[in-house]
């Protein structure tokens, strides 16, 4: 039986595209706000969303598709799979590591340090980054942030596995995300886009001011996402996402169980890390939920995946903040635990 939506209240502040489903069975939709503020072009099914941290799963399976053709190896080093130099870097660093945020190499943007992504754009401006290369200047040269082994999320080395993508296959990095992982996932309105040539239907990220000015998040994110984050995607794309990667179109039953495996635990309230996302367990250790989520100035999103229920839930907002609030509400009236 569907949940009775109607007696909860989603925020009338919030902005973006909502969509949870089971299986073919929308259970809830909703699209709210203007994509565009000055032309108020309001929000619809068909708007693209960027999602900043929350494409790592699509780097995660990029991988495990090359270590599937055997292209590469989660146990093999940064120094094999890589023809750049990272003189201070430790030469044991795997790409498993990578993967988990347990590799310890320095990251770009230290979000155990740093609250605000524009800072990085100050001195260095965000037209300049546009292909993974151009982030290598940010910490290629620095030394190890800590041993390896210890989860410490990090983005630097989501770009280091969207460069080793790009040398295990010869593509570049979107080329590669959108043949082999948004292609047979049937995500035809995806893609990685220039804030400099968005394509139609596509949502403007808003910064708000306390004083209730605003301002677009077009020079306070990279121009062009990456391997570590910057995917534009509809919620009904992203549900398709989950929907591929659960019925093997995108990897075989195998690798698909290594990349939800839970590799690394991260705090003690049940929270781990598999392969490019989160992983939720319960008090008896089983899985609540496998999520992404992504925060950049401007982007707020969360996706998961309920196996006990078999739901898919999407918010994308295109404001700094929100989708948490509303995924929340989403968790509550579905039941999505039993």
């Amino acid at each position: 039986m569907s949940p009775d939506w109607s007696r909860y209240e989603v925020s009338s502040t919030f902005s973006g595209s909502a969509l949870v489903m089971r299986q073919d069975d929308i259970l809830f939709e909703l699209q709210q706000g203007y994509a565009n503020r000055a032309e108020q072009i309001e929000n619809q099914t068909s708007t693209r969303f960027g999602i900043a941290s929350g494409c790592k799963l699509f780097t995660a399976i990029a991988i495990c598709q090359l270590v599937e053709q055997g292209k590469l190896s989660f146990t093999s080093t940064l120094r094999e799979s890589l023809d750049i130099d990272f003189p201070r870097f430790d030469p044991a660093v795997t790409v498993e590591q990578l993967l988990t945020h347990t590799s310890g190499i320095p990251d770009y943007f230290d979000e155990s340090v740093m609250d605000d992504f524009e800072e990085l754009w100050r001195q260095r401006p965000m037209y300049h980054i546009r292909q993974l290369r151009d982030f290598l200047q940010m910490f290629q040269h620095e030394p190890m942030r800590q041993e390896r082994g210890v989860f410490q999320y990090n983005n630097a080395g989501y770009i280091l596995l969207g460069l080793i993508i790009e040398q295990a296959s010869r593509l570049t990095f979107s080329d590669y995300i959108e043949r082999f992982v948004f292609k047979p996932a049937d995500m035809t309105d995806s893609g990685y886009f220039s804030l400099d040539a968005l394509p139609a239907h596509t949502a403007l990220g808003y910064i708000d001011h306390a004083d209730g000015s605003w301002r677009t998040n077009h020079y306070s994110i990279p121009i062009k996402g990456g391997a570590d984050g910057g995917a534009f995607v509809t919620a009904q794309d992203m549900a398709k996402l989950w929907n591929a990667l659960l019925a093997h179109r995108l990897l075989d039953e195998e690798m698909t169980s290594r990349l939800l495996t839970p590799h690394v635990k991260v705090n003690d309230k049940g929270v781990h890390y598999g392969y490019g996302l989160w992983i939720q367990l319960d008090a008896n250790r089983h899985v609540f939920k496998y999520h992404v989520m992504g925060y950049d100035p401007g982007v707020s999103f969360h996706s998961a995946y309920y196996p006990a229920t078999d739901i898919v839930s999407v918010v994308c907002s295109n404001e700094s903040d929100g989708a948490f609030d509303l995924m929340k509400v989403i968790e509550q009236k579905a039941d999505v635990s039993s």
